[in-house]
C-alpha cells in the first residue's frame, strides 16, 4: 500500500494539485482494502494521518507565529515542530491550509466507511468465558472462530497499562499458538484443559471464546477487532 509520510502535506513542493493527487492515490488503496472488508493496518494508518493534520490545524496560532518555515522533523506526541527557516510567503501558508482542509474532509469520509465496517464486524461478535474465570485477567488465552466453522484459532494474550498525555490506556499483546478443530470430543473446555496441561506457565488461565457470526479476513479484520473487543470486555468486567 502507498504510505504517506508523517508530514506529507508540507514535504517538498507545497502545491494543492500535487498534494491532492498524492492523497487521492493513497485513499484509493485504502478504500480498495475496505471494499474487501480488510480494515488493518489501513484504518489505524488513516486515523493517524487525520489526527496529525487536525492537530496541525488546531495549532494554527502557533504555526502563524513560526511559519513560514519548512519541516525537517516532527515529534508528534508533543507536537513539537522543527523548522528550517525560509522566506516568508503568505500564499504558501494559504496553499498549505487549503491542502489540510481538503485532506481532512476526504480522510474523515474514508474513516467513516472504515468505522462502519468495524462496528458491523464487532456487532457480529460474541465473547464468552470458558469455565471459571480467575481473579487475574491480565493474562490468558482466547479462541477465535466463526460460528459456522469448526476451526478454532488459539491465542495467548497479555494486557498491560501505559500512560499517554497523562491518561492511562490498556494495550494487548498476543501470540498465535495453534489451530484446533472443534468436535464432539474436542470442545472449548477440552481445548482449555489441553492448554493447561501443556503450558505450565499458566496453571489457572482466563480463557475466552470469541465467535464471529460472519466470515471476514482474519489477520486484517477479525483478529484486530477481536483484540480490541476483548480489552473492553475485560476492562468492563474489572470495573
Amino acid at each position: 500500500m502507498k504510505s504517506l509520510s508523517e508530514t506529507w502535506f508540507a514535504d517538498g513542493y507545497i502545491d494543492f494539485e500535487l498534494k491532492k493527487y498524492t492523497l487521492l492515490a493513497y485513499l484509493k488503496e485504502v478504500n480498495a482494502c475496505f471494499n474487501e472488508n480488510k480494515l488493518y493496518p489501513q484504518l489505524a494508518d488513516i486515523i493517524f494521518h487525520y489526527n496529525n493534520i487536525t492537530a496541525f490545524r488546531e495549532n494554527k496560532k502557533y504555526l502563524q507565529e513560526q511559519f513560514p518555515k519548512k519541516f525537517t522533523g516532527v515529534q508528534l506526541q508533543q507536537l513539537q515542530l522543527l523548522y528550517q527557516q525560509m522566506i516568508e510567503d503568505d500564499e504558501l501558508m494559504t496553499e498549505l491550509e487549503d491542502i489540510i482542509q481538503y485532506a481532512a474532509a476526504k480522510m474523515k469520509f474514508t474513516i467513516s466507511s472504515g468505522t462502519e465496517i468495524y462496528e458491523f464486524v464487532e456487532d457480529k461478535m460474541s465473547i464468552n468465558p470458558i469455565g471459571l474465570i480467575p481473579l487475574e485477567l491480565n493474562e490468558g488465552y482466547f479462541f477465535l472462530s466463526e460460528t459456522e466453522k469448526k476451526d478454532t484459532r488459539v491465542y495467548y494474550y497479555r494486557l498491560s497499562i501505559f500512560e499517554k498525555h497523562n491518561e492511562k490506556y490498556r494495550s494487548i499483546k498476543t501470540e498465535f499458538i495453534n489451530t484446533w478443530v472443534r468436535g464432539f470430543s474436542n470442545t472449548y473446555e477440552s481445548i482449555k484443559l489441553d492448554l493447561i496441561r501443556n503450558r505450565a506457565g499458566l496453571p489457572n488461565p482466563a480463557v475466552y471464546a470469541i465467535e464471529s457470526g460472519l466470515h471476514f479476513p482474519v489477520e486484517e479484520t477479525l483478529l484486530p477487532v477481536a483484540k480490541r473487543s476483548l480489552v473492553r470486555y475485560i476492562s468492563g468486567n474489572k470495573s
